[in-house]
Protein backbone atom coordinates (compact mmCIF):
# COMPACT_ATOMS: atom_id res chain seq x y z
CA UNK A 1 0.00 0.00 0.00
CA UNK A 2 2.86 2.37 0.79
CA UNK A 3 4.36 1.84 -2.68
CA UNK A 4 1.02 2.62 -4.32
CA UNK A 5 0.69 5.84 -2.30
CA UNK A 6 4.24 6.81 -3.24
CA UNK A 7 3.59 6.25 -6.95
CA UNK A 8 0.23 8.04 -6.88
CA UNK A 9 1.80 10.93 -5.00
CA UNK A 10 4.49 11.33 -7.66
CA UNK A 11 1.85 11.22 -10.41
CA UNK A 12 -0.17 13.93 -8.62
CA UNK A 13 2.93 16.13 -8.24
CA UNK A 14 3.92 15.63 -11.89
CA UNK A 15 0.44 16.48 -13.17
CA UNK A 16 0.33 19.53 -10.90
CA UNK A 17 3.66 20.68 -12.28
CA UNK A 18 2.71 19.95 -15.92
CA UNK A 19 -0.65 21.75 -15.73
CA UNK A 20 0.25 24.50 -13.26
CA UNK A 21 -1.99 27.58 -13.66
CA UNK A 22 -0.58 30.96 -14.58
CA UNK A 23 -1.04 33.71 -12.01
CA UNK A 24 -3.51 36.45 -12.93
CA UNK A 25 -1.88 39.70 -13.91
CA UNK A 26 -2.40 42.26 -11.17
CA UNK A 27 -0.82 45.55 -10.20
CA UNK A 28 1.89 45.79 -7.58
CA UNK A 29 -0.50 47.64 -5.25
CA UNK A 30 -3.04 44.79 -5.53
CA UNK A 31 -0.29 42.25 -4.84
CA UNK A 32 0.85 44.22 -1.79
CA UNK A 33 -2.75 44.35 -0.50
CA UNK A 34 -3.05 40.56 -0.84
CA UNK A 35 0.29 40.01 0.92
CA UNK A 36 -0.77 42.26 3.80
CA UNK A 37 -4.04 40.36 4.27
CA UNK A 38 -2.39 36.92 4.36
CA UNK A 39 0.84 37.72 6.22
CA UNK A 40 -0.37 36.02 9.43
CA UNK A 41 -1.66 32.86 7.74
CA UNK A 42 -0.03 29.45 7.39
CA UNK A 43 -1.08 26.41 5.35
CA UNK A 44 -0.29 22.97 6.80
CA UNK A 45 -0.09 20.41 4.01
CA UNK A 46 1.28 17.19 2.63
CA UNK A 47 2.99 17.92 -0.72
CA UNK A 48 1.31 15.09 -2.65
CA UNK A 49 -2.16 15.41 -1.11
CA UNK A 50 -4.65 16.15 -3.92
CA UNK A 51 -6.68 18.45 -1.68
CA UNK A 52 -3.54 20.40 -0.77
CA UNK A 53 -2.68 20.63 -4.47
CA UNK A 54 -6.16 22.13 -5.07
CA UNK A 55 -5.48 24.86 -2.50
CA UNK A 56 -1.95 25.55 -3.82
CA UNK A 57 -3.24 25.83 -7.41
CA UNK A 58 -5.93 28.31 -6.30
CA UNK A 59 -3.30 30.31 -4.43
CA UNK A 60 -0.93 30.38 -7.42
CA UNK A 61 -3.68 31.41 -9.84
CA UNK A 62 -4.69 34.29 -7.54
CA UNK A 63 -1.18 35.50 -6.57
CA UNK A 64 -1.61 34.42 -2.94
CA UNK A 65 1.62 33.67 -1.14
CA UNK A 66 0.99 32.01 2.21
CA UNK A 67 3.68 30.33 4.30
CA UNK A 68 3.34 26.54 3.95
CA UNK A 69 4.43 23.84 6.36
CA UNK A 70 4.74 20.21 5.27
CA UNK A 71 3.33 18.25 8.20
CA UNK A 72 4.33 14.92 6.66
CA UNK A 73 8.05 15.63 6.38
CA UNK A 74 8.44 17.69 9.54
CA UNK A 75 7.17 16.15 12.78
CA UNK A 76 7.37 19.52 14.58
CA UNK A 77 4.91 20.99 12.06
CA UNK A 78 2.65 17.95 12.51
CA UNK A 79 2.70 18.48 16.27
CA UNK A 80 1.90 22.21 15.82
CA UNK A 81 -1.10 21.20 13.74
CA UNK A 82 -2.31 18.66 16.31
CA UNK A 83 -1.77 21.03 19.25
CA UNK A 84 -3.38 24.02 17.56
CA UNK A 85 -6.07 22.57 15.33
CA UNK A 86 -6.77 19.43 17.29
CA UNK A 87 -6.08 16.86 14.58
CA UNK A 88 -3.55 15.85 11.94
CA UNK A 89 -5.63 16.63 8.86
CA UNK A 90 -4.53 18.59 5.81
CA UNK A 91 -4.93 21.01 4.23
CA UNK A 92 -5.37 23.28 7.21
CA UNK A 93 -5.23 27.06 7.20
CA UNK A 94 -4.06 28.68 10.41
CA UNK A 95 -5.47 32.19 10.56
CA UNK A 96 -3.39 34.41 12.81
CA UNK A 97 0.12 33.99 14.12
CA UNK A 98 1.38 32.39 17.31
CA UNK A 99 1.16 35.68 19.24
CA UNK A 100 -2.56 36.05 18.58
CA UNK A 101 -5.57 33.82 18.95
CA UNK A 102 -5.35 31.54 15.94
CA UNK A 103 -8.23 30.09 13.98
CA UNK A 104 -7.85 26.74 12.28
CA UNK A 105 -9.76 25.98 9.09
CA UNK A 106 -9.81 22.51 7.55
CA UNK A 107 -11.12 21.26 4.18
CA UNK A 108 -9.81 22.55 0.85
CA UNK A 109 -13.15 23.95 -0.34
CA UNK A 110 -13.66 25.83 2.94
CA UNK A 111 -10.14 27.26 2.76
CA UNK A 112 -10.68 28.43 -0.82
CA UNK A 113 -14.06 29.96 0.04
CA UNK A 114 -12.54 31.74 3.04
CA UNK A 115 -9.68 33.15 0.94
CA UNK A 116 -12.10 34.29 -1.78
CA UNK A 117 -14.25 36.09 0.77
CA UNK A 118 -11.34 37.51 2.80
CA UNK A 119 -9.48 38.77 -0.29
CA UNK A 120 -12.52 39.76 -2.37
CA UNK A 121 -11.81 37.32 -5.21
CA UNK A 122 -14.65 36.80 -7.66
CA UNK A 123 -15.50 33.53 -9.41
CA UNK A 124 -14.78 34.84 -12.90
CA UNK A 125 -12.99 32.46 -15.22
Amino acid sequence: MQIIRFILGRIILFLDWATSPRPKKISSSELKAIQDKVKDMTIYEFRACPFCVRVRRFMKKNNISINTKDARRNKAFAQELINGGGKLQVPCLRIGDSSSTSGWLYESKDIILYLKKHLGISDEK
